[in-house]
Formats: C-alpha cells, structure tokens, sequence
C-alpha cells in the first residue's frame, strides 16, 4: 500500500524558477519538484551538498488549488556611491589610490566620509591581487544592473508526495513543521504561511487529490471548479509529458537535474471530501 505526505503551499507570493538566470528569473505555473524537495531537505537540516536520493524517489504530484496571478517586479541592483571603509583602503590598493587626493585635503573624522562615485559595493571576481597578494574584487566599476523577477500572488497550492514507507513520510511531515532551517517557497523572499504538513493518508497520488476539499484561499472558485493536477507517472505512460526537474544534486559545483514524467488532469472533489478545520488554523 502507498500513502501520500500532503503539503501545503500557500503565500502572498511565490517563486518557482525553472530557467531563471540572473537578468531574468522566471516563475513556473506550479512548484516543481525539485524545489519541493530541496524545501523538504532543509526542512531535515541537510546541506546542499547532501545526497537527496531518497527524498528524490517520492512520486511527486501537484494540485492548483489557486493558481495565482502572475506578478512582475522591476529590480535594480548596485551602483551609485558608497562610503569607503578602512579596510576598503588597507586591503586593496586601487581603492586607496583612486581616493589619495580627497584623503590627503580632508579634515575631520576621515573614514566613512570618502565616496567613490559609480563603483560598485559588493565584490564581483575574487582573486588575489599581483601587487599585494590580497584577495580583492576584480569588478568595481559597474552601472546599475536591471533584472526582472516573476511572482506567483495569491496562489495555493496541494502537493503530493507518495511512497510506501509511511514512516519516512511521516519524518518528513514532522520536519516540515520542525524545520531545522528556514524554508520559502522558490525565492528568499518568499516564507510560507501557515502549515505545511497537511496530512497523511493511504491511497494513490490521484485518490488523495479527489478526497481532499479544495484549500481556503482570497477568492474561492465557483461550485464545480475542477482544478488542475499534475501528477507523476512512469516513462511511457500514455498522454504523459517530459519535464526536467527531477534532482539528483543540489552542490552549488555540480547541480544536476534529470528528465521525469506527468500527466496533466482535471480533478473532481468528491462531495464526502474532508474539511481543513483540524490542519489549517
């Protein structure tokens, strides 16, 4: 017999990155399970470069309970002046050189009052320098740069996690709601709301999917809304469709991810379906 580790996933905004690169970071229609198990991960305390092979092999299934409303977020980072302090000066020589003339003029309290005008504050390029040995930052003349961040508002959201062993599940769930390390969903800046672990029952990914009521959310839908699902399947499943995030490794130096398979559906609620007066406060 399976059973299936409920989650809730629900926020005034979430991130779901699948191509995101620093200029662009886009946002997926749904989690992905990657990041729901690298959310599971750190809810377990593991480091990136922890194996996640146990956690990977979860049958993965997702239900857009509320999908949202996408969101665009116009960002600038960097440029402008900032204030020199004095290992800015003893550290790196170009520093100290560029700003030599004002030092030597200036009366009063001397750091912090040194500005460098269009150089750039957080260190880009770290190597060391040929002259004093000193790691130093290889990029410090840089104009503002302009990135574009996606967002989820509003959107909730059901996960699936199946398997055989209950009590892993269950370890997962605890941890879930003990976790040992903050958890968001997708960006930082992105904490959940309210409970994750939204219980454990037996039965399949799509069993489970129909015998839950849909989550609370800002707007509820119409009577008969039939929502989404996408739920895991073996390869060569009739109707079923590649997508490429399944982890193997989530090593900032060798992040990997794989090919898995899903069938997209529509799911009917059934009428005797639970309520979430005992999950969600």
């Amino acid at each position: 017999m399976t059973h299936v580790l409920l989650v809730r996933l629900a926020a005034p905004l979430q991130s779901w990155g699948a191509v995101s690169r620093f200029s662009r970071r886009d946002t997926h229609s749904r989690p992905t399970k990657s990041a729901v198990i690298g959310l599971c991960a750190a809810a377990l305390g593991r480091d990136r470069t922890d194996p996640v092979d146990d956690l990977a092999q979860l049958a993965f299934g997702v239900r857009a309970d509320h999908p949202g409303t996408p969101v665009r977020d116009y960002h600038t980072v960097g440029a402008g002046r900032y204030p020199l302090r004095p290992r800015d000066v003893i550290t790196d020589h170009r520093r100290a050189a560029a700003v030599a003339a004002s030092m030597d003029a200036a009366t009063g309290p001397g750091f912090g009052h040194h500005e460098l005008a269009g150089w750039y504050g957080a260190p880009k390029k770290i190597a060391a320098d040929p002259v004093s040995g000193t790691l130093v930052s290889g990029e410090l003349s840089r104009a503002a740069l302009i990135t574009e961040r996606w967002y989820l508002s509003d959107a909730a959201f059901l996960v699936g996690l199946q398997h055989e062993d209950r009590g892993r599940l269950e370890e997962i769930a605890h941890a879930l709601e003990h976790p040992k390390q903050l958890l968001w969903l997708g960006r930082k800046s992105c904490p959940p709301s309210g409970t994750l672990a939204a219980g454990l029952l037996p039965g399949t990914l799509a069993e489970v999917f129909t015998a839950r009521q849909l989550l609370p959310g800002p707007e509820q839908p119409a009577s008969g809304h039939r929502p989404w699902a996408w739920i895991q399947t073996p390869p060569g499943t009739p109707g079923a469709a590649p997508v490429n995030d399944q982890p193997v490794s989530f090593d900032p130096a060798r992040r990997i991810h794989t090919t898995r398979w899903e069938i997209r559906t529509r799911v009917t609620i059934a009428p005797t379906a639970a309520d979430w007066e005992d999950i969600i406060p």
